[in-house]
C-alpha cells in the first residue's frame, strides 16, 4: 500500500483584525478603480470594492453582542 505524504499548511498569525484588513483592501481597490479608464475593468474593480466593504460591515455586525428579544 502506498504511503501518502501529508501536505503541511503554512500557517501564520494575522497581525491586524479582519475588519482592518478588509477596510485597507477596499481602499486599495477604490484607488485602483480611480486610476483605470471608464469601462468594464473599472466597473469590476469598483464592484469588488463594494463587496469587500459589505463583508467588513457584516463582520463588524457579527462581533456585536447578541441582543435578546423580550
Amino acid at each position: 500500500m502506498e504511503e501518502r505524504m501529508a501536505i503541511k499548511r503554512r500557517r501564520f498569525k494575522q497581525t491586524q483584525p479582519l475588519e482592518v484588513r478588509l477596510a485597507e483592501e477596499a481602499k486599495r481597490l477604490r484607488e485602483k478603480a480611480r486610476s483605470l479608464p471608464s469601462g468594464r475593468l473599472r466597473d469590476e474593480v469598483e464592484k469588488k470594492a463594494i463587496q469587500v466593504e459589505a463583508a467588513c460591515e457584516v463582520s463588524e455586525l457579527l462581533r456585536l453582542p447578541a441582543v435578546t428579544a423580550v
